[in-house]
């Protein structure tokens, strides 16, 4: 069980106590060390990693509130319970404001101890998942995990992962399924809020009213339906960032809220006259064309000014068509692990169908293609008649127009040939000889083509 995996340290200036407390958490089958000042408490967590601290309140030189708040710069994620014969709300307050897990008071009930470590451990539990799969998250949104082969993109993984380190905030535009989304994730887990909360809202996805609530909350008995208080984005991800799609959508309400959370850091929840601070990173993004709707007087200019600090374009699929091939090959890898498949073939007429195509759904759509491709497919090659419907269609009208430009073409240099032909053996009294020298042919070739076109001659 993860309680006997702990490692404890006890910091107590009473030696009696720290004996006593050290032998039975020894007897518990715990890993134990104990120290005897605040000082030599920031040594051994300098030194080696403890998952527990018991840190006593009442101590000469430096106290456990000072030890506590030192601590937690040495370590933010310790888990720390402060111990104290002086057991007054008061001093409990001031303990979990400073960081303290919990608490305890003296003389310490040996049950309610081991209680304590048992809340203690599934709390560190829990950070533990929570750090493994931060991790996890940190590693699928890395920025090797991006697949391109194009310098476009080159460039904009390049200035993505400048604005990664900074605090500035950050506008992705582009055209819809182009990826905006993955480059906000590897923003927030390239940052140094990495680690802090991530929120994602798309201003599209409700009305004018509810949005509102969903940005910034909203007090019990607020407006219809309000049955209790609702947290909102921006509370939810303070200290962290959050990634507000299809921001050029946002009503001019709303922009003006926006445009006040961006300047003073503050807002209040819908209903409520408490102006509540937040400390948070906005990544922002859209797929309209912000300078017309400036223009239209849609959307504000001191908003846009304020959104368009490190913008980030990012260009559709078709202008990058280097980059079809290595997502081609990485979505049938996908999907063919999350379908229990062997990766399959792709015939190189629906490849070349594929690399063709000029998907007005950017990455998105190919991916969506190649996931019903391999869905539908029989065997181990996907092949033209796998493709959706759209593609062919698309492709064989294309087809048909070139053939059609093609056909003219033909057809007037065909025009001319005759005409010159019809020429020289007029020229030349209908002689086949003399005309095919005069127009650089064999009298073979020539009558070849006055079979034709129909003509006669000599």
């Amino acid at each position: 069980m993860l309680t006997k995996d702990m490692k404890l340290l006890i910091v107590e200036d009473e030696k009696s106590q720290r004996e006593m407390l050290e032998g039975f958490l020894i007897q518990q089958g715990f890993s134990v060390s104990s120290v005897e000042s605040g000082k030599r408490a920031l040594e051994a967590v300098r030194q080696e990693p403890f998952d527990l601290v018991f840190l006593d309140y009442k101590m000469p030189q430096m106290n456990g509130l000072q030890t506590l708040q030192e601590l937690r710069k040495i370590n933010p994620e310790l888990t720390v319970v402060m111990m104290t014969a002086y057991g007054t709300i008061e001093t409990a307050v001031q303990s979990m404001k400073t960081g303290a897990a919990d608490y305890l008071t003296k003389p310490i009930d040996l049950d309610e101890l081991l209680l304590l470590i048992d809340r203690a451990s599934q709390r560190i539990l829990l950070q533990r998942e929570n750090l493994e799969l931060k991790e996890r998250l940190r590693e699928k949104y890395h920025f090797d995990q991006i697949v391109y082969a194009s310098g476009k993109i080159e460039e904009v993984l390049n200035l993505t992962g400048r604005a990664a380190n900074s605090e500035a905030t950050v506008l992705i535009r582009g055209e819809s399924g182009t990826g905006k989304e993955l480059i906000a994730n590897a923003i927030h887990y390239a940052s140094p809020r990495a680690s802090r909360p991530f929120i994602k809202v798309n201003c599209t996805a409700l009305p004018e009213n509810l949005l509102e609530s969903e940005l910034f909350g909203h007090e019990r008995g607020a407006f219809t339906g309000a049955v209790q208080r609702r947290i909102g984005r921006f509370e939810q991800a303070h200290t962290g960032s959050i990634f507000l799609d299809e921001i050029g959508d946002l009503s001019p309400s709303l922009q003006m809220k926006l445009l006040r959370v961006l300047q003073e850091k503050e807002f209040e929840r819908v209903g409520s006259n408490q102006t509540l601070k937040t400390d948070v990173r906005v990544i922002a993004a859209t797929n309209r064309n912000l300078e017309e709707a400036l223009q239209k007087k849609i959307f504000r200019d001191d908003l846009y000014y304020r959104l368009n600090v490190v913008t980030i374009f990012l260009p559709p699929l078709r202008e990058r068509r280097e980059d079809i091939p290595p997502l081609i090959d990485h979505f049938l890898r996908k999907y063919s692990e999350k379908n229990r498949r062997t990766i399959p073939r792709i015939s190189k007429e629906a490849r070349d169908l594929l690399l063709q195509y000029d998907y007005p759904g950017n990455v998105r759509e190919l991916e969506n293609i190649i996931e019903r491709s391999l869905v539908v497919s029989r065997g181990d090659t996907i092949t033209v008649q796998d493709l959706p419907f759209q593609i062919r269609e698309e492709l064989q009208e294309a087809k048909l127009h070139q053939d059609a430009e093609g056909e003219s073409l033909n057809a007037m240099l065909s025009n001319i040939e005759r005409d010159l032909i019809l020429k020289a053996l007029e020229k030349h009294g209908g002689v086949q000889t003399k005309a095919a020298q005069s127009l650089g042919l064999s009298e073979r070739v020539l009558r070849y083509k006055m079979h034709k076109y129909g003509l006669s001659g000599t």
